[in-house]
């Protein structure tokens, strides 16, 4: 398995030559800034004495160089190769101890490192350079295992979380509580699968997220460990990698800690996700089923104010700008199959499934777009899919302000709910809307009040309690399908495909066991709206 750590750039390290100058033995030395005072932030990988002019040849970049120049003194043009030496071979800075060759520090190093950006340190206290050396490598190492041990903690916990079936989500939230900072999941096209991390930051960077994935990724593309552009200090991101293919980025937003540590959080992250995935035999299409599934669900629940997770419908790769939104719910077991259909339309839109086993499906729509139009062949697509039965597709009226789009959601829901399991005896249209309900819509808001609920005992008393179960459903099934068509005997029979003397012989035994006559309209309507309570109560 390839790991993020493979098409990473080595380690940084976790002193910076501002923090260098602030240690009590480089105190002790009178340091003075003579050049490159903007560059200090640079990181400080190891410390190096060399005198030699060419010393660039022997360093591999990052070296904090230490000098006395006995080597340079009387030869302005060694001396300015030198620096350049130095600068070419991106050294973070130089260190000139006065006294020995020196009595100040001489011009044309300085003009030479202000050139270049090179930062360039003057000693006006001369010390033992393997004093400084021996503290700076102590405290290097030191770092780097601290963060090595605490990148295997990490490792094992996650392996443990995964192991124990863990979901995505829960690995994420353990990344972000060691990375105290906001942590995002992306596919390749750097559309936001999931995230972790305190909701207020994480919300402060998916407001901005596509400018800050553009920047970010169009600087330095061969260098995936790297930030780029605005996204700014402490944005950490690793390649999820396995099996030869790319899948997505996990990105450290605004990490505050030291490079190290946070490049290998990042890399125990990557290699987790990676083994998460393999593990699950899943398809990268699932993350972004759960993205979805989140989304929706939080917009159908009203939990989350609609305003709050509208950069997360932007980060997820939904147009929000100046659309026009139709919320749907499709009695389809199959949210990949929705998306297929989605695709193969051009449609811009997300699907998933919700608690209840509907699939929630929210379009997003030009608004000079025929939204019912398109709403209809969507729904007429999706019905001629080979090897499936036809599904319901409900649907509220279109949205155009994202504020309402909860509210659609939750009438669509209601309107697949009232006509649940009634698709092959009512005469449905292809997208079933609120006014396509009548009374089934009525009565499954009131499912829950307690006097209708003891209506439908009163009224279904016969059919619901006695010996013979299966008789008892039989029965209702039969009463249920002779209702929905209106009393109609010759489609009831062939619906149950029985013959009409059978029939005959089931109705009889259903109004003897409830104590009505089914022909007369008032109580059968009576017995319909209990039944459609019953059933309600029931789903």
């Amino acid at each position: 398995m390839t790991t993020a750590s493979q098409l990473w750039e080595p380690l940084e390290p976790a002193l910076s030559v501002r923090q260098v100058l602030t240690l009590e033995r480089v105190l002790a030395g009178e340091p003075e800034v003579g050049a490159g005072a903007g560059q200090l932030d640079r990181p400080v990988r190891w410390v190096h004495v060399a005198e030699a002019a060419d010393v660039g040849v022997m360093l591999s970049g990052g070296e904090m160089v230490l000098t006395t120049g006995v080597l340079l003194a009387g030869d302005e043009e060694k001396q300015a190769e030198y620096i350049r030496s130095l600068h070419r071979a991106e050294a973070a800075a130089v260190v000139l101890g006065l006294g020995r060759a020196f009595p100040a520090p001489p011009d044309v190093m300085r003009r030479a490192a202000e050139r270049c950006g090179l930062p360039l340190v003057v000693l006006h206290r001369p010390f033992p350079f393997a004093e400084l050396t021996e503290e700076v490598q102590c405290r290097l190492v030191r770092r780097k295992f601290a963060a090595v041990s605490l990148s295997e903690a990490v490792r094992t916990e996650l392996t443990a979380l995964i192991t124990a079936g863990a979901p995505l989500q829960r690995l994420l939230d353990e990344v972000a509580r060691h990375s105290a900072c906001p942590v995002v999941l992306t596919n390749l096209a750097h559309r936001v699968l999931a995230t972790a991390g305190e909701r207020p930051a994480v919300d402060d960077v998916l407001r901005d997220w596509d400018r800050i994935a553009r920047q970010a990724w169009g600087h330095h593309p061969g260098r995936p460990g790297t930030g780029g552009g605005s996204a700014g200090d402490g944005w950490i991101r690793a390649e999820l990698v396995g099996r030869g293919e790319r899948w997505g980025r996990i990105v450290l937003c605004g990490h505050r800690g030291d490079g190290t540590t946070g490049r290998l959080l990042a890399d125990r992250a990557a290699e987790a996700l990676v083994l998460h995935r393999m593990l699950g035999g899943s398809a990268a299409a699932s993350w972004e089923e759960q993205s979805a599934q989140s989304l929706l669900t939080d917009l159908v629940s009203g939990v989350v104010p609609a305003r709050q997770l509208l950069p997360r419908a932007r980060a997820a790769g939904l147009p929000v700008n100046r659309r026009a939104f139709v919320p749907l719910v499709v009695r389809e077991r199959a949210p990949d199959r929705l998306d297929r259909v989605l695709r193969l339309l051009g449609l811009p839109g997300l699907a998933a499934r919700l608690a209840d086993g509907a699939t929630a499906v929210l379009l997003s729509l030009a608004r000079d777009q025929d939204a019912e139009a398109l709403t209809a062949h969507f729904a007429a697509r999706l019905r001629s899919e080979p090897g499936a039965p036809a599904p319901v597709v409900a649907a509220a009226d279109t949205r155009v302000a994202w504020d309402d789009v909860p509210a659609g959601l939750r009438e669509a829901r209601h309107v697949a709910d009232a006509v649940a399991d009634s698709s092959g005896v009512l005469d449905l249209p292809a997208v079933v809307r609120l006014r396509d309900v009548h009374l089934r819509g009525l009565i499954r808001l009131l499912r829950d009040d307690p006097h209708v609920q003891s209506f439908a005992e009163r009224e279904l008393d016969g059919l619901l309690c006695g010996p013979d179960e299966d008789l008892l459903e039989d029965l209702l099934s039969v009463l249920r399908t002779y209702l929905a068509t209106g009393r109609n005997k010759s489609r009831t029979a062939q619906l149950h495909h029985v013959s009409r003397p059978a029939l005959y012989r089931r109705l009889e035994a259903i109004q003897a066991r409830l104590g009505v006559d089914l022909d007369d309209f008032e109580q059968a309507a009576s017995v319909h709206i209990a039944l459609l309570a019953h059933d309600a109560q029931q789903g």
